[in-house]
């Protein structure tokens, strides 16, 4: 049996030519990225972007939490909106593809429907999400958690590493953090949420397959782990006398990577991806360790059981080498799953493409995760050269971001639909 496959319909020239421009702002390198989040190269990003929004038909702003939105109206302009979207800041040490694929997408998909003269049910709006990566203040989703109401006590007051807070950067981008609540969306405005994205993974490409349909996000779990001990002379204090932040740091990352490998096979991970130490000197026994912690899984109750044991294991290590400690909670989000009728869209788009489509798990959050808190979600993942993310290597094929962004704009025009 053959199987018909139609033809592309966006413009995948326009799409991987918007790719990259973008990415020559903040470019490293290359083919590396470094695009903070609230810095004037985002702001050069916005505005770079904003032009491509305005061309496809849509209004655009920037709203108090630093998010670009691009709307375009439907026949029912009270209808819930149809969001699609992701973001355009970057890790320190990043990609090309990482969040602006999932933006550039989605507005290839409302200049699609534009060009052939359709006009929405319902609105359909694109965003950038202010600070998704969360390495400038060392907490993420900040935009999309803003839109929710689900900003944390001290968001404001974050530091990045030069000392300037969340606050002081918002208001340098022209967001006033007093009118939050003007930008905020009320229950039940949003229809659903759209999220292209890069695999960020090694499945699709593994596979052999350039689309996948994602099924849910692991549920993050975020700490800040401050140990403290004491400082002495390198060359003079005994080992066994030593109150050593640094060693005892050592040891729970070492807990850390035993306790999420009991089960071979499973999904869950955990990292230690940051640490500051004081007073930081070759010569000086470490006093003071900060370090942050990420323990992700799909599974819930498996999460739970590895938390408690990484407390014990904490508690243990601090006696053993006299330190106390604090855990501070940055995340805490359970597992998201991607509603069934929009992934049955996906499976169905896709065969009309003569696409085979196989269903994953995405171990990374997206602002998906904060979205689905307000609607049902579903996200396309897009294959990525040996599973490469979050490094300037990072490289996902136009080809392969084609029919991604076609399935989105697939799924989008049936979501745009009001019953």
């Amino acid at each position: 049996m053959t199987v018909k496959v139609e033809q592309i319909q966006i413009n995948s020239e326009r799409l991987n030519a918007n790719l990259q421009e973008l990415a020559e702002i903040g470019k490293i390198g290359e083919t590396g990225v470094c695009r903070p989040a609230l810095s004037p190269l985002e702001k050069e990003a916005f505005k770079l972007v904003s032009t491509w929004m305005e061309e496809a038909g849509m209004s655009v702003r920037i709203d108090h939490f630093g998010n670009l939105i691009g709307r375009i109206e439907g026949k029912d302009r009270k209808a819930p909106v149809l969001m699609i979207g992701s973001h355009l800041d970057s890790q320190p040490y990043g990609g090309r593809f990482d969040g602006p694929a999932g933006v550039l997408a989605g507005i290839e998909a409302v200049a699609t429907l534009k060009e052939q003269g359709i006009t929405p049910d319902r609105p359909i709006e694109v965003v950038s999400f202010c600070d998704e990566e969360g390495w400038r203040f060392n907490r993420g989703l900040f935009g999309s958690r803003g839109i929710l109401g689900k900003l944390d006590e001290g968001d404001l007051m974050r530091k990045d590493q030069d000392g300037v807070t969340r606050e002081q950067a918002l208001r340098d981008f022209g967001c006033d953090p007093a009118k939050f609540h003007e930008s905020q969306y009320q229950p039940g405005s949003i229809h659903a949420f759209l999220e292209l994205h890069i695999e960020q993974g090694p499945v699709l490409d593994k596979s052999n397959l350039p689309i996948g349909v994602v099924t849910g996000i692991s549920g993050p779990l975020w700490w800040t782990v401050k140990l403290k001990g004491f400082a002495g002379h390198a060359g003079s204090v005994p080992m066994g006398m030593r109150q050593d932040a640094m060693l005892g740091a050592s040891e729970i990352a070492l807990a850390l990577n035993r306790i999420v490998q009991q089960e071979p096979g499973a999904p869950t991970v955990g990292t230690v991806g940051h640490v500051q130490v004081f007073p930081n000197s070759r010569n000086i026994i470490a006093e003071e360790v900060t370090f942050t912690v990420d323990l992700r899984d799909i599974d819930q109750n498996r999460r739970d059981r590895y938390e408690k044991q990484l407390r014990q294991e904490i508690e243990e290590i601090c006696q053993k080498y006299q330190l106390n400690y604090e855990i501070q909670e940055d995340t805490n989000s359970e597992p998201r799953y991607c509603a069934d009728w929009i992934k049955e869209i996906m499976h169905d788009e896709s065969k009309q493409m003569g696409l085979e489509t196989p269903e994953l798990m995405s171990g990374p959050f997206h602002d998906a995760l904060m979205l689905s808190y307000a609607c049902d979600y579903g996200m396309i993942f897009v294959r990525c050269k040996d599973g490469i993310s979050h490094n300037p290597a990072e490289f996902s094929a136009p080809e392969d971001l084609a029919k991604g962004t076609e399935l989105l704009y697939r799924t989008m025009r049936r979501m745009m639909l009001v019953k």
